[in-house]
């Protein structure tokens, strides 16, 4: 499900602010993206995370920012005085054809001046580590209540499908339940008009197939595994928690039963249900894609 969350907050003079966003996924895939320095709390927070969401992708960006410290300046005094050595030797002998090296030129030169950042000491560190994975933890409480918002939608919209579901399940039953009639009708006719061309054919045998074509044509047991599913699912729908993988795989179901369906169907207005019921079912997989 799709979600985003920030918190910021501050720790000494050091500002901080996460930013999560959720987008749909099958399985649960973060990427974290933190300021330097602060690569030890990535094992912390995925674990965090992987105790409040099951799937999606999830993008976590930390922002870090420190004011202006003040650097400490050092100098390789022996590479200077080397330097200027060489510098005095080549300019005494090359004479007045070159000028004189600037001290400029010498500390602009690698490995004389090295400019060191003070670190945090390591009481600064451990505080804002905590304050940061505090933060995180807030963060994804604001993200599951996000991504519960949407759930509530999405499982409005499921409710509305199984129905639509249901109702056309029992509109096949309805057909289905004439059917014997129907089938036992369109037979007998075919058999008179071969009887009547013919008195090779041996009324027994005809007898059985046409018990094994109503046999063949008996969709009662894909429809009544079509309500159980249809029971399955609104169950699951009002439980609520983590059902996208088995709602992804009770669709699934749905969806071979109705191909089922219009596979044995012999009446029209009955594959013209299962065809409706398909396209219902594709309907709910998509929106099955969104739930954790």
């Amino acid at each position: 499900m799709t979600g985003f969350a920030r918190v910021s907050g501050n720790f000494r003079d050091v500002s901080w602010a996460w930013e999560l966003k959720s987008v749909n996924g099958r399985g649960l895939d973060m990427r974290l993206r933190v300021a330097p320095g602060l690569d030890g709390v990535e094992i912390t927070v995925r674990e965090i995370l992987q105790r409040h969401v099951q799937r999606g992708t999830i993008q976590a960006n930390l922002a870090i920012d420190r004011p202006p410290r003040p650097a400490e300046i050092r100098i390789n005094h022996d590479i200077l005085s080397a330097l200027v050595k060489a510098a005095g030797a080549v300019h005494d002998e090359a004479g007045s054809r070159i000028a004189p090296a600037s001290v400029d030129g010498l500390l602009a030169v690698r490995g004389v001046v090295e400019i060191i950042e003070r670190p945090d000491d390591d009481e600064a560190r451990a505080g804002l580590t905590a304050a940061v994975i505090d933060g995180f933890s807030a963060a994804v409480g604001a993200l599951v209540e996000a991504r519960s918002v949407e759930g509530r939608n999405v499982a409005e919209i499921l409710s509305q499908q199984i129905a639509s579901i249901e109702k056309r399940v029992g509109e096949a039953e309805v057909i289905v339940a004439g059917l014997p009639q129907e089938l036992k009708a369109r037979i007998s006719d075919q058999v008179q008009a071969l009887l009547s061309g013919s008195s090779a054919f041996d009324p027994e045998r005809l007898h059985q197939e046409a018990i094994l074509l109503a046999t063949r044509a008996d969709v009662r047991e894909e429809l009544d595994r079509l309500q159980a599913h249809i029971d399955h699912a609104r169950k699951l729908v009002a439980d609520g928690g983590a059902i996208g993988r088995k709602l992804d795989f009770l669709a699934q179901e749905f969806n071979r039963e109705a191909n089922t369906l219009c596979s044995k169907s012999s009446n029209k207005q009955l594959t013209q249900i299962g065809l409706s019921l398909k396209t219902v079912i594709d309907q709910m997989r998509e929106q099955v894609q969104n739930i954790e």
